[in-house]
């Protein structure tokens, strides 16, 4: 497993780094820091889990009231002359469609737990229809990439990290921005490696209507530079009140309970809070360590010099990378990363900024194209891992950019 061997290899590293300077280059205070910085990492990893039960709780109580309200099934309908002419292959009628579409719509509004099981049920279906049962088809593929690049409304888990900033939504658009220049990406990558053609009439309406938006958005940041973060604020806000009044009322005309349902739906979110405790400490012990013994801050401050070396005068970004190397990897270790960045230069900072907007622009992408092609046997990936880490990569350019015209 190769969150495994980063995890023990970040404390051997930073171990065998905390003896060399104790007894090579006489520091007798760097091993102090390294127990000091264990104990304070659980701490924070603890208490910060606590902290979060209270937003998780309120967040998965709303998504439950527009799960309940059919907000799910409205997405699914809205998407589908979409979908049909990005996945040539599969037969009209066919149900993976659906259970796609089920799923890209429960990624977008932040439901992980209903997203992952409609998305290997889609595998399943899609591996019915696979010629070639050990190779990933050209629909699984794109279904993957589109999943690990997944555009994101909600971001529920950094709203609740965030849970102590002034503005937890101030996120909320450079996020969609960004996550959606990364889904953009992985489209246009799997799409020219299929032979889509991305200028037929409905892909353009759709995509194009998004680029539409989102680049006058940023025009607007770019030309009144002082704005961007209330900008950023006021939309945030704006489009998440519209989404709960818009649940609410679904959820009332077709007579749900919606008082009932957000009580189920935020009692998942308690559950959640707490089984992330030992996830979220195991990481944050790593990284902390490998802070303290120097061996971090090598790393960051050899990638700050060649950026200065290249001539880029703005380097704040580089502190928020942690993030981007963990997210491929694992979902808990790089939610570990933006804690450990948050704790150390503080909500609300542009460090803290940018990776919180890392952290809601990639996926895991590993992770997942492990999990659903390991469900239905493929062997042969093909191009996917490209095409996921091609997303990713572009995702997170995009977040930093983004973060410095809203924020910088």
């Amino acid at each position: 497993m190769v969150l495994n061997r980063i995890w023990f290899g970040m404390f051997l590293i930073a171990i065998a780094l905390g003896f060399y300077k104790t007894f090579f280059l006489g520091d007798y205070v760097v091993m102090k820091d390294m127990i000091d910085s264990l104990s304070s990492s659980a701490k924070v990893g603890f208490e910060l889990s606590l902290s979060l039960t209270g937003a998780m709780c309120l967040w998965l109580g709303i998504m439950r009231v527009g799960e309940k309200g059919g907000a799910i099934s409205m997405l699914t309908r809205a998407v589908a002359p979409l979908f049909s002419r990005l996945f040539p292959e599969i037969p009209k009628g066919h149900p993976s469609i659906g259970s796609m579409m089920m799923n890209f719509s429960a990624n977008m509004l932040g439901l992980d737990n209903a997203a992952t099981p409609l998305g290997l049920k889609a595998m399943k279906e899609l591996q019915e229809i696979n010629p070639t049962k050990d190779r990933a088809s050209n629909a699984q593929i794109m279904f993957l990439v589109l999943n690990t690049s997944g555009l994101t409304i909600i971001p529920i888990s950094i709203f609740a990290l965030r849970s102590g900033a002034a503005s937890p939504t101030e996120v909320f658009l450079p996020i969609l921005i960004s996550t959606f220049i990364a889904s953009l990406a992985g489209l246009i990558f799997v799409a020219i490696r299929q032979g889509i053609n991305l200028l037929n009439v409905t892909i353009l309406s759709y995509i194009g209507g998004l680029s539409l938006l989102i680049g006058l958005l940023l025009y607007y940041v770019v030309q009144h530079p002082s704005q961007g973060e209330a900008v950023s604020v006021v939309v945030g806000g704006g489009v998440m009140f519209s989404i709960i009044s818009v649940f609410i009322l679904l959820a009332i005309r077709k007579k749900v309970n919606v008082y009932e349902s957000f009580i189920d739906g935020a009692k998942g979110g308690f559950n959640v809070a707490i089984s992330i405790i030992p996830y979220l400490i195991a990481i944050l012990c790593a990284i902390a360590l490998f802070r303290a013994s120097g061996a971090l801050d090598g790393i960051l401050n050899g990638i700050r010099w060649f950026v200065l070396g290249i001539g880029l005068s703005v380097t704040e970004w580089v502190d928020a990378l942690p993030v981007a190397f963990m997210k491929p990897l694992s979902g808990g270790g790089a939610r570990g990363a933006y804690v450990e960045v948050m704790s150390n230069f503080g909500i609300g900072s542009i460090q803290e900024l940018i990776a919180a907007t890392m952290q809601g622009s990639t996926e895991t992408t590993f992770y997942v194209l492990a999990v659903y092609f390991g469900s239905v046997g493929i062997k042969k990936t093909r191009y996917a891992v490209t095409a996921g880490l091609f997303a990713d990569l572009i995702g997170i350019i995009a977040a930093i950019i983004v973060s410095y015209i809203f924020f910088g």
